[in-house]
């Protein structure tokens, strides 16, 4: 049996959705490969009706409640460089409403992870004092809804 402090992401499936499909296992800005590894399936979400894509949310955020809370408990340390299930799920909020299109994504891209790096009021809050499963995906998936604000306001605003 493996001891959890030496599971890593290809060896227990918690661990393998954590971190991204392996993603996060990136030697550097595994946030970063993780966000990058979302696009894909960002891409057969949106092909789902809208009041399936939200039902896709709600689904993999509480998902991402239990394979974070789980896979931190396992490797006992707070939020793991590697998890990067929350940026799969922030990154879809991000893109919730707006048109398929390499501009959305890239700029829903850089939006997203320009919010998570720099964790601005309430997500430097939220991302310090809230502990656990739902503590790792709750700062992501404000920092998706920031940049999605952005997104959204720039779609109506220009068009």
């Amino acid at each position: 049996m493996i001891e959890p402090i030496e599971r890593r992401w290809h060896n227990h499936w918690v661990h393998f959705f954590a971190f991204g499909f392996g993603s996060g296992a990136a030697p550097k800005a595994p946030g970063t490969f993780g966000t990058l590894a979302a696009i894909p399936l960002y891409l057969l979400l949106a092909q789902l009706p809208l009041y399936g894509y939200l039902a896709a949310l709600v689904a993999t955020f509480a998902f991402g409640v239990y394979v974070c809370d789980r896979a931190a408990q396992d490797m006992q340390v707070h939020d793991h460089g590697g998890i990067v299930w929350d940026e799969f799920v922030g990154f879809w909020i991000t893109m919730a409403f707006l048109p398929v299109h390499w501009v959305w994504i890239v700029s829903g891209f850089v939006l997203f992870r320009l919010f998570d790096i720099l964790k601005p009021f309430p997500i430097s809050w939220l991302d310090k004092r809230v502990k656990g499963g739902f503590g790792i995906m709750i700062d992501d998936v404000l920092a998706g809804l920031f940049a999605l604000a952005i997104l959204q306001a720039i779609r109506y605003s220009w068009f």
